[in-house]
């Protein structure tokens, strides 16, 4: 389900920034010719995109963090369940990691 929230977030994030790049190349192919409430009413669009991109963000960066606390609360309680299988575990990552590093 974190999973699934995470793409989520992404794709709207992309779409954001998306949209925000799209506005931006419109000011500034309309820079010279529109005037006054145009122009301000454009920069307000392109400002509501920016502070929605911004949110997006944010609940990104939320939602990452949350998944991480998850996952090093998850593996506490698995090393503190099974420690004689996690010092295991730890050993035989630790030997391949040393036979990757010994053939450079």
């Amino acid at each position: 389900m974190a999973t699934s929230t995470a793409k989520v977030a992404q794709e709207v994030l992309k779409a954001d920034f998306q949209t925000l790049i799209r506005d931006t190349e419109k000011l500034l192919e309309h820079t010279a010719t529109l005037a006054g409430d145009q122009a301000e009413e454009l920069r307000a669009q392109i400002n509501e995109s920016l502070l929605k991109a911004r949110e997006t963000l944010q609940q990104t960066k939320e939602t990452a963090t949350e998944r991480g606390q998850e996952a090093v609360a998850a593996a506490e309680v698995y090393v503190q369940d099974n420690p004689w299988q996690s010092i295991g575990i730890a050993a035989g990552v630790g030997f391949l990691i040393g036979l990757l590093a010994t053939r450079r």
